[in-house]
């Protein structure tokens, strides 16, 4: 029986990132994945596909609508949903490939089957025993369901299945206004589908500022997205080729009825921990399904780590790679560290929503002085030029030192702004700090020095 220094049990972001700084690091290191492809849910029915189907259907809705404001006549468009269908999978087959390319390149030996503990040195897959000094849990997560709601995969379906759709929906029902909801929704609305958001809380978006998700909402809705904030949903049925929603308005408690071809159930994700045989471990999960772990990533087993969506904190595929070197780097010996609070968070809408630190509703429930610096984008000159005036920067920064502690944006390539955001709170600066720094002009980033500027003695100078 073969013995490695690390095994790896999952090819997500998390699980392949750490299976490479691991070879780095010079262990002896297989990645065990159950599935055909590696790259996990990310790579392949998650964000990459997804963001694939954005780019996509932002091209087709701007063909159709804004082209000719620019002088573009393009005469009659049309969408040929099966060949984007096609191109998509052409992206995930690539960035899938490359991760195979790199696990060769690192000399990781990847074992292709689902992982079993057997006992808390040895998994068992296919049949095989595969030992290990150090074991990282990586297995990621699967889309949520709602009680009593059936998913049919074929009209009430999860984001697994809304990604390779080769239609375009007629009226698709999004149950839920997350992230996932919200992305999916822009898809199909951008090609044509009547969209209509049934979510509980009484905001989208409502892990991020309070801010984000009421401007995210207004642009949405003038783009034709139709939302019902505040209803709990009911029931979910489905006759031939109709879904039916069902659900009630917490504060009425009136029912309301809608009537659709296909209905998108994106309530969130839970921790695949399924088979794995953590008792034989001497592992347990939580109330919620996740692993607990230390702050070095160890589970209540020293050397088996777990990491990403299995573990506590936001599920985000950044989150799976920065715990992925941290818990290869620590079993090697060395001392890394993750700021979790300066882990961002984005939604690839459009226009793209971006995050970083604490909300403005964080600091005053934790009594924190706070002064707000806000800049919008229509008063940027490259977003006129560009015709994205949609959306703002806004600065929450410690009201007696001025150091940045949170920074949210909603505009045109926030999704890559908020990098800066989260460099210069990694190196504790201050609003004053960014607003003095160049910012090459015109660019979309002179938003957030312009709103740093505008929390430093409201002396933002293009408002």
């Amino acid at each position: 029986m073969e013995q490695f220094d690390l095994v790896v049990i999952g090819s997500g972001p998390g699980g392949y990132i750490a299976a490479i700084r691991a070879s780095q690091l010079k262990m002896k290191v297989a990645i065990v994945e159950r599935y055909k492809t590696l790259g996990g849910t990310c790579l392949n029915v998650g964000c990459i596909p997804s963001k694939a189907w954005l780019d996509s259907s932002e091209k087709y809705h701007e063909s159709v609508h804004t082209f000719a404001s620019h002088g573009i006549e393009t005469g009659d468009i049309k969408l040929n949903s099966k060949k984007m269908n096609e191109r998509v999978s052409k992206v995930v087959e690539g960035i899938t490939g490359g991760v195979a390319y790199l696990m060769k390149k690192n000399k990781i030996t990847v074992i292709q089957g689902h992982g079993t503990f057997k006992d808390k040195n040895t998994l068992t897959v296919n049949g095989q025993d595969v030992s290990f000094k150090n074991c990282i849990i990586a297995t990621g997560s699967k889309p949520s369901n709602l009680p009593g709601v059936t998913q049919d995969k074929e009209r009430i379906i999860s984001s697994t299945e809304a990604l390779k759709l080769e239609v375009v929906p007629k009226h698709l029902i999004v149950i839920g206004g997350g992230v996932i909801g919200l992305e999916l929704g822009s898809v199909f609305r951008r090609l044509g589908a009547k969209v209509s958001v049934v979510e509980y809380a009484d905001s989208c978006i409502s892990t991020m500022d309070a801010d984000l998700g009421k401007e995210l909402q207004k642009v949405l809705t003038k783009d034709g997205m139709e939302f019902h904030m505040g209803h709990g949903v009911t029931a979910v049925s489905r006759s031939g080729n109709e879904v039916t929603v069902k659900a009630k308005n917490k504060a009425d408690n009136k029912e309301m009825e809608l009537k659709g071809d296909y209905c998108l159930v994106a309530v969130g994700r839970r921790p695949y921990t399924d088979n794995l045989g953590l008792e034989n471990a001497g592992l347990k999960v939580d109330e919620r399904g996740r692993i607990p772990v230390n702050a070095h990533l160890q589970t209540a087993v020293p050397h088996i780590y777990a990491i990403g969506d299995v573990i506590q904190g936001a599920m985000l595929a950044h989150k799976a790679e920065e715990e992925g070197v941290c818990a290869a780097e620590f079993m090697a010996g060395q001392k890394p560290h993750i700021n979790y609070n300066l882990i961002p968070g984005v939604v690839y809408t459009w226009p793209e929503v971006a995050g970083v630190g604490a909300t403005e509703q964080e600091l005053k429930t934790k009594g924190v002085e706070y002064k707000v610096g806000k800049f919008p984008f229509l008063a940027l000159g490259r977003a006129v030029a560009s015709a994205e005036k949609n959306g703002f920067v806004k600065v929450l920064a410690d009201k007696k030192t001025d150091e940045i502690l949170g920074v949210h944006m909603i505009g045109p390539r926030t999704a890559d702004m908020i990098a800066e955001a989260v460099l210069a709170m990694e190196f504790r600066a201050s609003a004053e700090d960014v607003g003095r720094t160049s910012h090459a002009h015109p660019t979309y980033s002179e938003g957030f020095k312009e709103a740093c500027l505008a929390a430093t003695e409201n002396r933002a100078l293009n408002i």
